[in-house]
C-alpha cells in the first residue's frame, strides 16, 4: 500500500509557534547567566524538580487548579489540585526525613501501580533531596532485586500484593531499611512494615525543600544492555528544564489542556512526561490506573475531554487491530494533538490516526539516557510518515560513521548527539567506565542507526546492538538468558528479538536442554511462565525453539547474530570465530 510522503498540517490552528530564541535564552539562563523568573528557581545554581513542577504554582492562580485527575481500575475517581499535591508531598518528605532519616542522595524506590500515592511519594522524595527509583509494577522478583541491590536503595514504597511477589528477594537487599505499604483496601499485611496512611496522618504539612544543586542526582531509571545486568541511568534536578521546554514546545501544552500520558511511572516517559513536563507547565493531567483496553481508552479520551494524548506505537497498533467501528462510537472533538514514543511509528499508523481522529500522530524520538525528547515531529511542521522528525532547538544531532565522523544527508550511520543538554544522564550508576564509553569524538553515541534526509528529517533504521525493543520496553538478552539457565531443564540459552507487526519485536529464545529432558509444549510453557514470574511479561519469550546446541565463538560466547540471521533468513556473515563441532 502506498502512503503519502508528507502530511500537510493546518498550522494556523496550533497555539504555539516556537521561537527558537526563547529556548536558547532559557538554556542560557540555566547555565547561570541570570535567574529564570518563569521557572521560579532558587537561584542560578540551585533547582528542585518538585518545586518547579508543583510548588512554583502556589503563588499563582494555578494554586487551586486541578493537577491530577485519577481513575481507578474500578472506575472510582480522585482529584488533586496543585495545592493538594504540595501539601501531601510535604507530608511525605517529612516522613522520609524526620521519621526514616533519609538524607540527600539516598535512594528511594517505588514499586507501585498507577495510584496517586506514587506521584505524591515521588514529589516528596525529590523535595527531601532523595533520588527516586521508579520500578515497573509488572516486574518480577529478580528484576526488582537487581535494580534495588545495585542502587543500594534505602526505602521501598510498595503495596501488600506487590510486596508478596518480591518477598523472597528482600533478604538479598542489605541496604534496604524501610518498607512503606500503600494498602488501598488490601487485606493481610506484614505488621513489621510501615503503613502509608498511618505515617502520613502524623506528618506535618510544612516542609522546607532541600536546596538541591542543578547537578545533584534526582532520578535513576534502569535500562537494559546487550551484556550484563540493567544499568542505572542517573539524571539530575536540572533535567526539569528539558522536561519543561519539550513539553511546552513539542507537546504544545497550554493552560486549558487536559493531558493524558499512558506510560507507566516505572518508565522514563512516565516521569519526564507523566509528571514533570506537564506539571512544570501547570497543566491538568488525567491518569487511568488500568492497562490497555481499546474500549476503555476510547471512552476515557471522550469522557475526560483529553486535548493532548501521548502514547506508544504498540498501543496505537493494538487500537488499529481492534477495528475502526469502535472509535466511530465516540467523539474526539476535544483532541488537539496526538503523540507517540518508545519505538518507531510505522507510516500506516500515522495515516490511520488522520482517518480516525482527523489528526495525525506526531512521533518523536528520545531515550532513557537522553531524559527528554531530542527529535520530534512538531505540531507546527508537516509530518513525513515514518520519520522521527527534526532535532529539538538546542539539540545538535548527526549521523556518524564507525569512526565517529559525521556523514552527509542520505547516508545511513550511527545516530549521535552533541552532549550538554540539561536532561542528559550524568552517569551509569557505579559504571563510570561504561558511561564514558558512550561518548566518542565529541558525540554521545545513542546505539541507534538512522539516516537524515536533505530537509533535516531523521529516519530510524535499527539498533546497533542486540537490545530488544518489545512494545517500547527495552529488554536485554543477557538478563533473559540469565534467568532461562536458572530453569532446571535449561543447559544453554540464546535470546534475540524477532520482528512483530504489533509489538515491533518479540523475545525469542533458543534453548538447549540438559540430559534427561525432552522438548515438549508443556516444558515450553513452563519455561515461559518461569521467566515471566522472575522478570516480567515483556521479557518472557513469546517463542522458544529447542535446539541441540547453540552457536558459540571459540571463547564460548553465544553468537546471537547467527541465531538472528538463521531466524530471518539473512546471510551468516563471518563465522571464522565459531568453535569447531
Amino acid at each position: 500500500m502506498e502512503y503519502p510522503k508528507i502530511i500537510k498540517l493546518p498550522l494556523e490552528q496550533y497555539a504555539i509557534k516556537p521561537n527558537l530564541q526563547d529556548y536558547f535564552k532559557m538554556v542560557k539562563e540555566f547555565s547561570g547567566d541570570k535567574v529564570s523568573l518563569e521557572l521560579d528557581w532558587f537561584d542560578s545554581e540551585h533547582i528542585n524538580i518538585a518545586h518547579v513542577a508543583i510548588d512554583s504554582h502556589l503563588k499563582t492562580d494555578r494554586r487551586d487548579k486541578k493537577a491530577l485527575i485519577w481513575e481507578s481500575k474500578k472506575g472510582e475517581g480522585e482529584e488533586y489540585t496543585f495545592q493538594d499535591l504540595s501539601r501531601l508531598s510535604n507530608k511525605f518528605a517529612n516522613v522520609l526525613v524526620k521519621d526514616l532519616g533519609v538524607r540527600k542522595g539516598d535512594r528511594v524506590f517505588f514499586f507501585l501501580e498507577r495510584v496517586p500515592e506514587i506521584y505524591i511519594g515521588i514529589l516528596g522524595t525529590l523535595k527531601a533531596g532523595g533520588v527516586i527509583g521508579p520500578l515497573f509494577s509488572a516486574f518480577g522478583p529478580d528484576a526488582v532485586r537487581d535494580r534495588m541491590a545495585d542502587s543500594e536503595a534505602k526505602v521501598l514504597i510498595t503495596s501488600p500484593s506487590l510486596k508478596k511477589k518480591i518477598n523472597e528477594v528482600i533478604p538479598e537487599l542489605p541496604a534496604l531499611e524501610h518498607i512503606i505499604l500503600v494498602r488501598r483496601g488490601e487485606g493481610k499485611v506484614d505488621l513489621k512494615d510501615l503503613f502509608y496512611d498511618e505515617v502520613m496522618a502524623e506528618a506535618s504539612e510544612s516542609f522546607d525543600i532541600v536546596k538541591t544543586h542543578k547537578e545533584d542526582y534526582a532520578i535513576m531509571h534502569y535500562t537494559s544492555g546487550t551484556t550484563g545486568k540493567p544499568k542505572g541511568a542517573v539524571h539530575v534536578h536540572g533535567a526539569v528544564v528539558g522536561h519543561y521546554a519539550t513539553a511546552k514546545y513539542v507537546l504544545d501544552l497550554q493552560e486549558k489542556d487536559i493531558y493524558w500520558c499512558t506510560a507507566d511511572p516505572g518508565w522514563v516517559t512516565g516521569t519526564s512526561y507523566g509528571m514533570f513536563g506537564p506539571w512544570s507547565n501547570g497543566v491538568t493531567q488525567v491518569v487511568y490506573e488500568g492497562g490497555f483496553s481499546a474500549k476503555h481508552w476510547y471512552s476515557f479520551l471522550e469522557r475526560k475531554k483529553v486535548t493532548i494524548w501521548y502514547t506508544a506505537p504498540t498501543a496505537i497498533r493494538m487500537l488499529m487491530k481492534a477495528g475502526n467501528e469502535l472509535p466511530q462510537q465516540h467523539g474526539f472533538d476535544s483532541l488537539r494533538h496526538m503523540y507517540s514514543v518508545g519505538e518507531p511509528l510505522n507510516p500506516e499508523a500515522v495515516v490511520w490516526g488522520k482517518e480516525i481522529f482527523g489528526k495525525a500522530f506526531h512521533d518523536n524520538w528520545w531515550q532513557t539516557e537522553t531524559g527528554a525528547i531530542m527529535i520530534a515531529n512538531y505540531p507546527i511542521q508537516d509530518i513525513k510518515p515514518g520519520s522521527m522528525g527534526r532535532p529539538f532547538p538546542g539539540i545538535q544531532a548527526g549521523i556518524v560513521d564507525d569512526n565517529f565522523n559525521e556523514l552527509p544527508p542520505g547516508k545511513e550511520g550511527n545516530l549521535a548527539l552533541r552532549p550538554g543538554w540539561p536532561s542528559m544522564f550524568r552517569t551509569y550508576w557505579k559504571k563510570e567506565e561504561l558511561y564514558q564509553s558512550r561518548f566518542k569524538n565529541g558525540w554521545y553515541i545513542t546505539g541507534d542507526r538512522a539516516r537524515r534526509d536533505e530537509e533535516g528529517y531523521y529516519w530510524f533504521v535499527g539498533r546497533t546492538d542486540d537490545v530488544i525493543n518489545t512494545a517500547g520496553h527495552l529488554v536485554g538478552p543477557f538478563e533473559v538468558e540469565s534467568v532461562l539457565i536458572e530453569h532446571p531443564a535449561v543447559a544453554e540459552a540464546g535470546v534475540i528479538g524477532k520482528p512483530d507487526s504489533i509489538a515491533m519485536e518479540v523475545v525469542k529464545a533458543f534453548v538447549s536442554l540438559k540430559d534427561g529432558y525432552a522438548p515438549s509444549e508443556e516444558l515450553r510453557h513452563d519455561i515461559q511462565k518461569f521467566v515471566m514470574k522472575r522478570l516480567s511479561s515483556a521479557a518472557a519469550p513469546r517463542e522458544i525453539e529447542f535446539i541441540p546446541t547453540l552457536p558459540k565463538t571459540r571463547s564460548g560466547k553465544i553468537m546471537r547474530r547467527l541465531l538472528k540471521a538463521k531466524e530471518l533468513g539473512l546471510p551468516l556473515g563471518d563465522t571464522s570465530t565459531m568453535e569447531e563441532d
